[in-house]
């Protein structure tokens, strides 16, 4: 059973119809109808959101929808194997190196061009989308932000939560010129990578998001081989009277310390700790 035919049936039984829906859900008419019609296909789950709402005008056990919604979903959403990945629409494109560092944007737009939808243009705007698609997600139910957006874009408030459900199902394959419109475009102030470390930056617009600028970074993590504890170590831990004023900052520090071929012994932890503490050992910050 999918979703839009439990909702028309206890619409029917409750003797509702969908404007009361839609004010229920705080979402237009027009989107309601194109749940029920088929046209569109149902929120994700995760749009408690909407469906919360929704069970509560329906009376329908909490997150009933939801479950429903899961299981249709997985159906629709199944894509055959093998498929070459389609070329962005070109809108998304150009706005995402619209938005690139110039410096930067000659060289990030002759790599993009090179393949449909390569790794690095594929890589940057899954990183912007999930940015901004988190900041949406986060001030969902903050009527103020929405009603921002809303007169940036000269829609109304229910026009506007509308958009930001749609934008918040769309993935790197579906993501449109609307929602560039509508979030990319005004949340996004620039992006820069490091195509040597691939780190990348994302700077918001301050007039919206507080904390505005992003960093991401591959990190080298420790091998399972250098994770195992260091004899000296474990035993410095053990000994109270070497280890019991150390901080867990510093024993973060003192766990992080590599040797070759040595090994430090618990007297060795106890004396770096003290150093560590020395200010003498310190320039001024």
């Amino acid at each position: 059973m999918d979703v839009s035919l439990v909702i028309r049936r206890r619409l029917e039984e409750f003797g509702l119809d969908q404007r009361d829906l839609a004010q229920a859900a705080q979402v237009t008419d027009s989107y309601i109808s194109q749940l029920l019609t088929g046209k569109k296909a149902p929120p994700a789950p995760n749009r408690t959101d909407i469906y919360d709402k929704m069970d509560k005008l329906l009376k329908l056990p909490s997150g009933e929808l939801a479950t429903l919604a899961r299981h249709q979903r997985n159906e629709q959403l199944k894509r055959p194997l093998g498929e070459e990945p389609e070329p962005l629409l070109g809108e998304v494109r150009e706005l995402i190196l619209r938005k690139c560092k110039p410096q930067a944007r000659r060289h990030i737009r002759a790599v993009f061009e090179k393949q449909p939808l390569g790794e690095l243009e594929r890589l940057v705007t899954q990183k912007l989308l999930d940015v901004v698609k988190g900041l949406a997600q986060q001030e969902l139910e903050n009527e103020a932000w929405i009603r921002t957006l809303a007169e940036l874009g000269g829609r109304s408030y229910e026009e506007m939560r509308v958009v930001v459900l749609d934008f918040l199902d769309a993935d790197i394959f579906r993501v449109s010129a609307d929602d560039c419109a509508s979030f990319l475009d005004p949340l996004i102030q620039s992006w820069d990578i490091d195509l040597a470390t691939f780190a990348l930056e994302i700077v918001l617009n301050d007039r919206l998001v507080s904390g505005n600028v992003k960093r991401f970074e591959f990190k080298e993590l420790a091998s399972e081989q250098d994770a195992v504890g260091e004899p000296g170590f474990e035993e410095f831990l053990q000994d109270r009277s070497l280890s019991g004023t150390a901080t867990p900052q510093e024993l973060e520090f003192l766990k992080g310390l590599r040797f070759q071929g040595r090994r430090p012994t618990p007297l060795y932890y106890y004396r770096e700790l003290q150093n560590l503490r020395d200010p003498l050992h310190f320039g001024a910050p």
